[in-house]
């Protein structure tokens, strides 16, 4: 996929996935549902993950003001971003299981391009690429 090895000094790690959860398809690796509420007719026993990460969810107010409105998605992404950089004891277990290796991130959004998860994903890459041997 693109995102094994090492380029200059530098480590490019993060094999992350974001998967809706209601898909039949088995999650790779460490599975973390991110979304704030429960899906809807999924139940807890269902689901294989090591956690749910509600505290990384887009706030309530953040999540009613975009309301899964594809032209909001820009300034979505900004202000959830945000909210992520003022959570980063929050921020790091997940961070540490994609150094250790594949992580899926778990959604409801019918809206595969524009949801939390895609900006969750691309946060956490973000900050996972780091000068080699640190």
């Amino acid at each position: 996929m693109g995102d094994s090895g090492n380029i200059g000094n530098t480590r490019n790690i993060g094999n992350i996935v974001i998967r809706r959860v209601y898909e039949a398809e088995p999650a790779e690796g460490a599975v973390f549902l991110v979304d704030g509420i429960w899906p809807r007719g999924v139940r807890k026993q269902d689901l294989r993950m090591e956690g749910w990460v509600r505290d990384l969810a887009p706030s309530p107010e953040l999540r009613r003001w975009f309301g899964h409105r594809p032209e909001r998605f820009e300034e979505f992404r900004l202000r959830y971003r945000r909210e992520l950089d003022g959570k980063p004891d929050a921020v790091r277990p997940l961070l540490d299981a994609v150094r250790r290796g594949p992580v899926t991130l778990l959604y409801a959004a019918r809206d595969t391009e524009h949801n939390n998860a895609v900006v969750l994903r691309d946060y956490l890459r973000s900050r996972l690429t780091t000068p080699a041997g640190t």
